[in-house]
């Protein structure tokens, strides 16, 4: 178990079966845990104090490959374990997913602190975990260089407008997924939403629950429903926050992407004017922000600008930065300067810049799906994973073809200006081609009753995950209560108070806030 754990873990492959398939699955066995591996540790924040980390353990769980053949081959689950601090009075456990989907939630225990009051945490186990093919969980990759990524990627643009860049962004795409083909391994096929909820389950028996207790956040809220609905005499406590729409997503991959990209256009509406209203003292892109934006645009659409620094900024920066900024209140102030240092940079004029602060800071790497912008060494070994499309394209339906990306592009452009085409330029490009035919998932029902309500807490300005989604969550759940927060960003928990306050008495107390409560965020934007 110590070399086990040493590796957490190396989990890069998939066990082999035991044996023929059986519709009766074995028992569980308890999870063993032991000390976290010393790389596993190191990637802690320094919020974790020496004292927390010492009382961090992880272990991981063996679950079926295909569910179906709970005899089959196995595959292993990373997970890592902050223990209650009152072991006397311990409820239960809380298993964490930050989203994604393929986001690493391994350590998400061990910063429990930053979503949950003392009065949760003393009396509950919490527990992060990698789910299958992501990070330390036998991660899905479909390179097996990063020169082979870099082959692929090189042509693959964020926001492909003239027909070369449609044409070469096409050809990449399919690139990408016959790479996935031939290199995946054994999981391509076992990366639904629903093998992540049975997988959740037999993590639950692990630990020696009897019910689940669930926080999951953003693509997380789709596992935590899937499970409510899978499992609903073993749901416990379940709060989905940023949530999806679980109905149209499993039914109709591309109206969900397409409705995707209104949301960022509402938040992005919603933040422009914020900024008007609180003045150029407080938000340096003020003064009529909806037209200095859409000249922006405008004018980056004839080729990039030159910032004092030397740094040149393309229209695809601007509409990547601005898409995952908006996603983190904190992150605006420094959006808005950057904003404006291009205006002032596409609007030269005597003492421009002596009247604003130039911010010149470079656009965030897109990480549409496990795409980087790096110059590695030869032969550098691919340590990324591809679990965002094998999740995405085995759980979304698209037509088998994406002869007609361009055409889908420009509707959508004329209905989202600045996101249309940026959402069209990731999952309508790839799964089309995805090499999972006939993939096993769930796709309802969606009202099956839970013993206590699942708790759905939607933002109004959420741009990922937009508000109409968390309201259609709780109208197709069998038993939901909606809280709202009149707030900007994704996902809220541990960044307002009063909904901290609603969520630690539900899990501790399984008291369920009243339906239809509104709160506030701790901070608004500009504020």
């Amino acid at each position: 178990m110590r070399v086990l754990l040493a590796g957490v873990l190396a989990l890069g492959t998939v066990v082999s079966g035991q044996g023929a398939a059986s519709a009766q699955a074995p028992a569980v066995r308890p999870a063993a845990w032991g000390q976290c591996a010393e790389d596993v540790l190191a990637t802690l924040p320094a919020t974790v104090t020496p004292e927390e980390r010492a009382r961090l353990t992880c272990a991981v769980q063996e679950v079926p490959v295909d569910h179906s053949r709970p005899r089959g081959d196995k595959t292993g689950i990373a997970m890592m374990r902050r223990p209650a601090n009152d072991p006397s009075r311990k409820i239960g456990s809380i298993f964490l997913n930050p989203g994604g989907p393929g986001g690493s939630g391994l350590i998400r225990g061990a910063i429990a602190k930053n979503y949950f009051p003392a009065s949760v945490l003393d009396r509950f186990d919490v527990v992060g975990f990698d789910p299958r093919g992501v990070a330390r969980s036998a991660p899905l990759r479909c390179f097996r260089t990063q020169e082979e990524a870099d082959d692929v990627n090189a042509g693959w643009s964020a926001l492909p407008i003239t027909q070369e860049e449609i044409g070469t962004t096409i050809r990449s795409a399919k690139a990408y997924t016959d790479y996935c083909r031939i290199n995946a391994g054994p999981l391509l096929n076992f990366m639904s939403t629903e093998a992540v909820a049975r997988d959740l389950d037999v993590m639950r028996e692990a630990v020696g629950d009897e019910q689940l207790n669930f926080v999951g956040f953003s693509y997380g809220t789709l596992i935590g429903s899937t499970y409510a609905n899978i499992f609903p005499s073993k749901s416990r406590a379940i709060v989905i926050d940023g949530n999806v729409d679980p109905q149209l997503r499993l039914t109709n991959g591309p109206e969900y992407d397409r409705q995707r990209a209104q949301g960022f256009e509402i938040a992005l509406d919603a933040m422009l004017k914020r900024c008007d209203s609180a003045g150029a003292e407080k938000c340096a892109f003020a003064g009529d922000a909806r037209k200095k934006f859409e000249d922006m645009k405008k004018a980056l659409g004839r080729g990039p600008v030159t910032l004092p620094g030397g740094t040149q900024v393309t229209l695809a920066d601007v509409v990547g930065r601005v898409a995952g900024d908006l996603y983190s209140v904190p992150r605006f102030v420094a959006l808005v300067a950057w904003l404006q240092s291009i205006h002032n940079a596409l609007n030269p004029a005597p003492m421009a810049f002596s009247a604003q602060s130039v911010v010149d800071l470079p656009a965030p790497l897109n990480n549409g799906g496990g795409r980087f912008d790096v110059d590695p060494l030869p032969e550098t070994p691919y340590t990324a994973d591809d679990s965002y499309y094998a999740v995405n394209c085995t759980d979304k339906p698209f037509a088998r073809s994406n002869r007609n990306w361009a055409a889908t592009a420009a509707k959508w452009e004329k209905q989202s200006p600045t996101f249309g085409r940026y959402q069209a330029a990731s999952d309508l490009l790839a799964c089309p081609t995805w090499p999972t035919r006939h993939p096993d998932r769930w796709i309802g029902p969606w009202n099956r009753k839970t013993p206590n309500p699942v708790l759905v807490v939607g933002n109004y300005y959420d741009p990922a995950t937009q508000y109409v989604f968390a309201q259609r969550m709780a109208k197709q759940l069998g038993n939901a209560r909606l809280i709202s927060v009149d707030s900007f960003g994704h996902c809220i928990l541990g960044r307002a108070a009063a909904v901290d306050a609603v969520v630690a008495r539900y899990l501790v107390d399984l008291v369920a806030p009243a339906d239809g409560q509104v709160f506030q965020p701790n901070l608004q934007p500009f504020a």
